[in-house]
């Protein structure tokens, strides 16, 4: 009888260790499932949260030539092409709108500058200042904002 009763003590044990071993694969088990579920939830929750970056507005302008102001050199000339980078379509349909004024702008901007200006280091940067703020003045009465946001040249030849 002492040799059953050491068997089932035994059998008590390994009971026992089997019912913490499975209760402890158990509680990794949920575990691993709530984290993964929580870790997508965060990254569905960080995807709407961003804002989806919205598409670039382009403007080409059609390349001109424009005689510039004499220098050492005698009279020189400015072959240009300019695409404007917009921050939205009603800025693009009120310069559409208004082409032959963002022309006569830029025409009469660029021929008053000499080549040693325009070919200086800085000096397309400081000319796609000037364009911007030649082209967000008003052309019209009542007429909304027009935002620019960068002047990229596409084309530019100083001969």
């Amino acid at each position: 009888m002492a040799k059953s009763r050491g068997g089932s003590r035994k059998l008590l044990w390994l009971m026992m260790v089997l019912l913490i071993l499975s209760s402890s694969a158990a509680a990794v088990a949920i575990y691993m499932v709530l984290t993964q579920q929580d870790s997508e939830a965060q990254s569905v929750t960080q995807t709407e949260g961003m804002p989806e970056p919205k598409a670039p507005i382009f403007m080409p302008i059609k390349p001109f030539t424009v005689n510039l102001a004499d220098d050492d050199y005698g009279p020189r000339l400015l072959y240009t092409g300019l695409t404007l980078k917009l921050d939205d379509e009603e800025s693009k349909a009120i310069l559409e709108q208004h082409m032959p004024q963002v022309r006569s702008r830029l025409l009469t901007l660029f021929s008053g500058k000499q080549a040693g200006e325009l070919t200086s280091p800085g000096g397309k940067q400081r000319l796609a200042d000037q364009v911007v703020a030649a082209l967000e003045a008003p052309m019209s009465v009542n007429q909304p904002e027009v935002a620019i946001n960068d002047v990229l040249f596409t084309e530019f030849i100083v001969q």
